[in-house]
């Protein structure tokens, strides 16, 4: 019987950076390391056509790096490259005390955001039954019902004209309105001396 084999492969190594950054500028040393983490990968994972873009570095390998600033990443590093089909994914072997606990924070952080997805997700959904359900009472009307619910909405239309009709007419008799140039001279603190003569 032939075996399954599977496309991942995974491999440790440890990097050694120093030979690679110490021939730039110091204001380009952490971008030479990075790049030399993907070379070196690149070489090592026997990717066929040498291309850098198939190398995905961990987020925080790359804060590793450039933890202590642009131009002083670390000497040497130790990785583990995980290998699936073509693309190669790099992380630290193991994380700092410090890149630890920020993960576990992020990790909290996106699970509760989840969770509060999954809430809205839930009430949205118990909304749409609930529509579901008075549509279909609505269906379920007879025509004598429908017909009892109009009239009931003509009334109550009729009888809101009627009250607009009686507020017209008693505002209509209590006061006019004032012209703008009255409006202007009964402002508070309005006087000529406020003008400066």
């Amino acid at each position: 019987m032939a075996e399954i084999k599977s496309d991942k492969i995974e491999r440790e190594y440890v990097i050694p950076l120093r030979i690679k950054w110490k021939r730039v500028p110091r204001y380009k040393k952490a971008n030479r390391a990075v790049k030399a983490i993907k070379e070196f990968l690149v070489q090592h994972m026997k990717i066929r056509d040498r291309d850098l873009n198939k190398i995905k570095v961990d987020k925080y390998l790359n804060e590793y790096v450039w933890f202590r600033g642009i131009q002083n990443p670390p000497a040497k590093i130790k990785v583990k490259a995980i290998k699936e089909g073509d693309i190669v994914k790099v992380e630290l072997f193991e994380l700092p005390n410090d890149l630890k606990f920020k993960k576990v924070r992020l990790e909290k952080r996106d699970k509760k955001a989840m969770e509060i997805a999954e809430k809205k997700k839930s009430t949205i959904e118990r909304l749409k039954e609930a529509r579901e359900n008075k549509e279909e009472a609505k269906v379920a009307e007879t025509p004598e019902e429908a017909k009892e619910k109009e009239e009931k909405k003509e009334a109550n239309v009729e009888a809101t004209e009627k009250l607009e009709k009686e507020m017209a007419k008693s505002e209509k008799h209590e006061t006019k309105a004032k012209s703008p140039k009255q409006v202007k001279n009964d402002r508070v603190g309005y006087n000529q001396s406020s003008r400066g003569r």
